[in-house]
Order: structure tokens, then C-alpha cells, then sequence
């Protein structure tokens, strides 16, 4: 997704959350059984199942995927596939007139909202995830390069890696990555060597939480999937009580 998908995706999702939440303020139980309460459901659940069905089968049977994507490329599948779940998500939230009695109806409700939010994070905050520890490895690459410049520079000098002893506790790397200068006022070699140590150590870990999360993402990725089955199942027993106790959108 490009960067003005994922911020009018983000957009939407904050608009499927306030929707949501407007059962706080608002509640209408005839909304969800009447004709246009209805037609939010029908329209929602054809954009929310549907449209996600039909990428998962592009995606998963070979001989499909190689006859649609000469036509649409399947990143384009991919964000059709995205839109059509957010927006259907809304109006499916829109079709219940914020009525949350039945537990079947707070079972569907939750498990769109995490389909979409599963979905939201494994596809987009995964791959925010995996640009930003791309940047940080080059970022520590640069930096091992610039402490073994300033390594190099001191090991001729035995008398300044002395100054490098009292600084080796946690605190102590930290104040004496701004405390020693040389006589010009810019930072002495052994006080590179201090930032730098620093600097690597804080990189790394950021890689290393990066990395942790990514992982935690992939599992939520396929959460997604689990979810998604799960919601069909919800959708058809919703669809068989409605059907089985009677529509009200003729009446």
C-alpha cells in the first residue's frame, strides 16, 4: 500500500472505532431489523466476506492467480481486498443501530473488529516494522564503522585508552559521552568511543524489540485467518437466526 492508502486505511479504521464506541451514546433497537438496517448488513457483509474470498482464492490457487493477474496485479487485489473489509466493517457496525443484547450479535460485532484490526496490523505495521529495523541495521553499520575508525585511532595511544576505565558503568558511559572533550571544545577520541559503545547498544536493542515484535505481528497475521473463518461462521448462524425467527424488513 502506498502512503496515501495506508493513511486513508488509518483513517477509516479510527472512523470504524468511533462508530463502535457510539454505544455509549446511542442505542436503536428496531434500526437493525428494519429495510435499511438490512440492506447495511447485506451491503457490508457482501464487501466484508466477498470481496476477501475472492483474494484468498486468487491468491491461494495458482492457476487463477496466473489468469487474473495479467489483468490486475494482485498488490491491487490486495488493496480492493483491504478497502472492501473496512468498509464493510462500517457498515455492518452502522447496520446494528449500536444494539449489543444477543450474544451471537457481541460474538459478530468482536469478531469483525478484530479481523479488521488483525488484519490492519499484520499487513501494515509489519511492514512498518520490517523498513525500521532495514534503517537501524544500516544505522549500526555506520556506527561500528565509526567506532572501529575511533579504535584504531586510539590504539597507538595507551595513555588516552586509560581515560576509558572510569567510564565503564552505565551512568558513568553516559556522562562521559559529553564530559570528554579535547582542547578544541569538539569530543576527543576516547569520548567518540564512549558515544559510539552507547549509541551501538541502544540500536541494537532497538533491533532486537523490533525483531520481537515483528514476530508477534506474523502470529497476528495469521490470527487473521483464524478470525476470518471464524466470522463466516458467525455470519451464517446470524443470517440462520434471522431467517429462522423471522425478517422484519417487509413487515
Amino acid at each position: 500500500m502506498k502512503d496515501d492508502d495506508r493513511l486513508l486505511v488509518s483513517a477509516l479504521i479510527a472512523l470504524l472505532l468511533i462508530f463502535w464506541l457510539g454505544f455509549l451514546f446511542h442505542r436503536s433497537p428496531d434500526f437493525a431489523g428494519s429495510l435499511p438496517g438490512g440492506m447495511l448488513a447485506v451491503s457490508g457483509s457482501a464487501l466484508m466476506l466477498l470481496v476477501p474470498l475472492a483474494y484468498l482464492v486468487i491468491k491461494r490457487v495458482k492457476v487463477i492467480n496466473r489468469r487474473v493477474t495479467r489483468l490486475v496485479p494482485l498488490r491491487t487485489l490486495l488493496t480492493w481486498h483491504i478497502y472492501a473489509g473496512v468498509l464493510g466493517a462500517i457498515l455492518v457496525i452502522l447496520h446494528t443501530g449500536h444494539k449489543f443484547n444477543s450474544p451471537l450479535g457481541v460474538a459478530l460485532t468482536a469478531t469483525t473488529l478484530l479481523v479488521v484490526l488483525s488484519g490492519y496490523a499484520g499487513r501494515y505495521l509489519m511492514r512498518q516494522c520490517s523498513q525500521s529495523i532495514k534503517e537501524k541495521r544500516e544505522l549500526l553499520t555506520g556506527l561500528e564503522i565509526g567506532y572501529r575508525q575511533a579504535a584504531g585511532d586510539l590504539a597507538g595511544s595507551p595513555e588516552r585508552i586509560n581515560l576509558l576505565q572510569p567510564f565503564s558503568g552505565l551512568f558513568s558511559q553516559w556522562a562521559g559521552s559529553r564530559l570528554v572533550w579535547n582542547e578544541r571544545g569538539g569530543r576527543s577520541t576516547p569520548g567518540q568511543v564512549i558515544a559510539l559503545v552507547a549509541a551501538m547498544a541502544d540500536v541494537e536493542y532497538s533491533i532486537k524489540m523490533h525483531a520481537t515484535f515483528e514476530v508477534a505481528l506474523r502470529w497476528c497475521l495469521k490470527l487473521h485467518l483464524v478470525l476470518a473463518f471464524a466470522l463466516y461462521l458467525l455470519l451464517a448462524l446470524h443470517v440462520w437466526s434471522g431467517i429462522h425467527f423471522g425478517l422484519r424488513w417487509f413487515s
